[in-house]
């Protein structure tokens, strides 16, 4: 059973009544697109910049969404609302939707279908976890080519990511770190990563979804003084680093202490890694960049939603 609360076809629904037609091009080709946003406190955190986002995504993959984007924020509060969850992790979703026919293949003649849904936070690493820091492998198996599916588009083709885990995880690592194909570190499942050398942050600017917790760590560094750069870093790099983190909507900033079963630094979670990690939370806690779910559920209703 899944605890939380979902928007389909207009209507509210228990998030484990959720379903998709098995026909549905999201599930037979993974031709859908997505976005992940959080609420901390009673606040999601940088909405316009996920909402955003995720209709670039569905315009980049010529998917329609059918809500404006203020329309699109009060459907995922009201989600968080009646899920009743002070913390949580959020999700908006376009598919494809179905052929008019199997002998009509033409995508354009889809009716596209959008769903959302509110379940309790999620961590990809969990705080216990984190205290002690992540296990990284820096694994054979590479991102697709960018060439073929844009990356900067937040969609569903993952089995590069999967593959990379399971190798990850077969040598006894925590989680994966994929190259480009020409070599270059890129991203792991679900996360991009920092590495910190000589007091300064660098980050892979290529072959990976610019993240939006990405993003925030380029502004704590700025508040920080710290200088933060994106550039094509080899493997070396970050098994040579003094530091390095994860960053992800679901767990925020989280410490690494392993590369490929190898201490990192001094094998226990960097100065400012932790620096940036409590600032996070701290700022969080706080509403920084926050928009209240109360406030958005309780506006006017969209007119048809049940």
């Amino acid at each position: 059973m899944v605890d939380g609360v979902a928007f389909v076809d207009g209507k509210y629904i228990p998030a484990d009544e959720l379903r998709m037609a098995v026909f549905d091009l999201g599930f037979t080709r993974g031709d859908a697109v997505y976005d992940t946003t959080s609420v901390w406190k009673g606040y999601f955190f940088r909405l316009d910049d996920h909402v955003a986002r995720f209709l670039r995504s569905a315009a980049g993959m010529r998917l329609k969404c059918p809500y404006e984007p203020a329309d699109l924020k009060r459907i995922l509060a009201t989600c968080v609302q009646r899920a009743g969850f002070e913390n949580s992790y959020v999700q908006m979703i376009m598919t494809r939707g179905t052929y008019q026919s199997l002998t009509n293949r033409d995508p354009r003649l889809c009716e596209n279908r959008f769903m959302a849904y509110a379940l309790p936070y999620i961590w990809i690493v969990s705080p216990e976890k984190q205290e002690s820091g992540i296990n990284l492998a820096i694994v054979d198996n590479r991102r697709t080519p960018t060439e073929a599916i844009d990356p900067r588009i937040k969609n569903f083709n993952w089995m590069d990511l999967q593959r990379g885990l399971f190798e990850a995880l077969d040598r006894g690592a925590d989680n994966a770190v994929l190259c480009t194909p020409a070599g270059f570190l890129a991203e792991g499942p679900g996360f991009n990563f920092f590495l910190v050398k000589d007091k300064k942050l660098l980050t892979p600017k290529s072959n990976m979804l610019e993240g939006i917790t990405r993003q925030t760590v380029f502004d704590l560094a700025a508040e920080l003084h710290v200088p933060c750069v994106a550039a094509d870093l080899p493997p070396e790099a970050l098994r040579n680093a003094d530091e390095a983190f994860l960053s992800s909507t679901a767990g925020g900033i989280m410490p690494v202490t392993q590369v490929d079963g190898k201490p990192l630094g001094n094998g226990a979670p960097g100065l400012l890694t932790t620096e940036l990690r409590t600032r996070y939370w701290q700022k969080r806690e706080a509403g920084w960049l926050g928009t209240s779910v109360r406030a958005l559920a309780d506006a006017e209703s969209v007119a048809g939603m049940a």
